[in-house]
């Protein structure tokens, strides 16, 4: 038989806890403590539950995804909606719903950023969210902050880094050819010449060149 409340709630889960870079209220950097769902559903088990299981409740569409009919737009002209999942958990007798919107920081998810592992990721989230709330395992985790579990820090573009994507593509490439294919194999691979190989390595600095004369641009 699970354990109460009483005693759930004083469990320090902290040390069983993952952390993940997200931003604060104020947009600054911070690392965040969250209980994944397998680790939950493991300490249910191990303070007397028998049966733990959760599952996505659907609309009348067979989707699990919930969205409000009012759309809005951000200040780049971007058109989004709310989204939301909710999750039937069930734990030995007590069986309950819980509800959770898709976020992206403390930020909401938008539509061309939507993603099934985000759907997912909200999922877990309303699992282990309800069972803090209905059975106090992990309770304190929400006691400080409503923003413990963010997805990622806001998707500003102005930090993303041609150089750095570039490096990374490099990086797999090298890796290739530790592993002893040729430029000749890597470029059979993916169905290309190995001049059209190399060229691709040359459009990243085109790109961040045409971005520089961009912002010299004078409307």
């Amino acid at each position: 038989m699970l354990k109460p409340y009483k005693d759930l709630v004083k469990i320090d889960v902290t040390p069983y806890c993952d952390k993940r870079e997200g931003k604060d209220d104020k947009g600054n950097k911070k690392e965040f403590l969250y209980l994944n769902w397998a680790k939950c559903k493991q300490l249910l088990h191990e303070n007397g539950a028998e049966k733990v299981y959760f599952e996505p409740c659907t609309n009348e569409n067979g989707s699990s995804l919930i969205m409000s009919n009012e759309k809005f737009a951000d200040k780049n002209g971007i058109i989004n909606r709310c989204y939301e999942v909710r999750v039937k958990v069930v734990i030995d007798d007590l069986e309950f719903e819980s509800q959770f919107p898709l976020m992206n920081g403390s930020n909401p998810v938008k539509d061309n950023s939507m993603s099934q592992q985000r759907v997912w990721n909200a999922q877990t989230r309303a699992f282990v969210k309800g069972v803090a709330i209905h059975t106090g395992l992990g309770f304190n985790l929400w006691i400080n902050s409503e923003e413990d579990t963010p997805d990622t820090a806001e998707d500003d573009l102005t930090k993303h880094s041609l150089k750095a994507i570039k490096t990374r593509v490099q990086q797999e490439y090298t890796k290739l050819l530790m592993q002893k294919m040729s430029v000749a194999d890597i470029a059979k691979s993916l169905g290309m010449t190995e001049d059209m190989v190399k060229t691709y390595f040359t459009y990243f600095d085109q790109l961040e060149l045409f971005e520089d004369k961009l912002r010299k641009v004078k409307p």
